[in-house]
């Protein structure tokens, strides 16, 4: 383990932390990302800088990768320069949220050059990315995931989902459908008490201590919400972005949601009113605003 050399591509807010696992693991790292601020605290650590996706694949046989969006998942694994124009890379594995299609077309793609594609999403926002306590959602053979595991459960708890491309993608967008219901109806439910003249924090304690306990009630209104800090970490453009994937696929399958299309409608609403960066807890902004009230501090 200690000289296994793996690679990784798009280390900001969340590759980073999950880079830095691993070298501290010791690992021999090579890493490549378009922001020198990004690189710069790994490569003090070890890390070698690469200049391109497939240099990063040219250097180690196992590639992690952490990027914002499907399509440029899609161009750093099958692009001009990615992935699959490495020497050595065997395993890609894409630790982002792209939704099941992308993770199939990245994997047909990649076996054409005898590389496994590995969907293997991760929840847990920052402060799990640092701490080492995402889950990992590893849609491979088992081959494969006996040879990735070691690595992976640096980052997290791995679980190994499903052995078909995409399956990974799918266990994590149920999961961001989840956490964005909760967060959006608990908005609507605090600010209704809040507008009826109850305390905001006697609000969240009263719902903890009873059965409409949730991830946003327990964590996120606490921490993010009540003091108004709003630094959860996950940007609510970025949640938009799952939970339209989600409906796609929904949608694709034949599965009836008609909750989460109004909770999509709703994010998509704060995402215009508070603008794609605002972090994900920024959603009860909204409501308060058409309720005319405050929450919190």
């Amino acid at each position: 383990m200690a000289e296994q050399k793996l690679g990784f591509v798009g280390v900001g807010r969340m590759g980073g932390r999950m880079a830095h696992r691993l070298i501290d693991a010791g690992y021999a790292l090579t890493v490549f990302d378009t922001s020198d601020e990004a690189v710069r605290p790994l490569m003090a650590k070890g890390a070698q800088r690469a200049d391109s996706p497939a240099a990063v694949a040219s250097a180690a046989e196992i590639v992690l990768a952490s990027l914002p969006t499907p399509p440029i998942v899609q161009a750093v694994a099958l692009g001009p320069k990615g992935i699959i124009e490495g020497t050595r890379v065997k395993i890609f594995i894409d630790v982002s949220t792209t939704g099941s299609t992308y993770a199939k077309r990245v994997a047909e793609g990649l076996a054409a050059k005898g590389i496994v594609g590995v969907d293997g999403p991760v929840s847990g926002g920052i402060a799990g990315a640092e701490r080492g306590t995402v889950a990992v959602m590893l849609s491979c053979d088992d081959a494969t995931f006996a040879t990735v595991k070691p690595v992976m459960e640096v980052i997290g708890k791995v679980f190994h989902v499903g052995k078909r491309p995409g399956q990974g993608q799918t266990m994590k967008l149920m999961n961001n459908l989840l956490s964005a219901t909760a967060m959006a109806i608990t908005s609507e439910a605090v600010v209704m008490g809040v507008k009826a003249g109850l305390d905001p924090k006697q609000i969240i304690d009263v719902i903890n201590a009873g059965s409409g306990r949730n991830s946003a009630s327990q964590d996120k209104f606490p921490r993010c919400v009540l003091p108004r800090t709003f630094d959860f970490g996950f940007a609510i453009g970025l949640l938009n972005k799952d939970v339209r994937l989600c409906m796609e696929e929904a949608e694709a399958l034949g599965v009836p949601m008609v909750v989460g299309s109004a909770v999509r409608q709703l994010l998509s609403i704060a995402t215009a009113s508070e603008g794609a960066d605002a972090d994900m807890t920024e959603l009860v902004k909204s409501v308060e605003k058409w309720a005319g009230v405050r929450v919190g501090a």
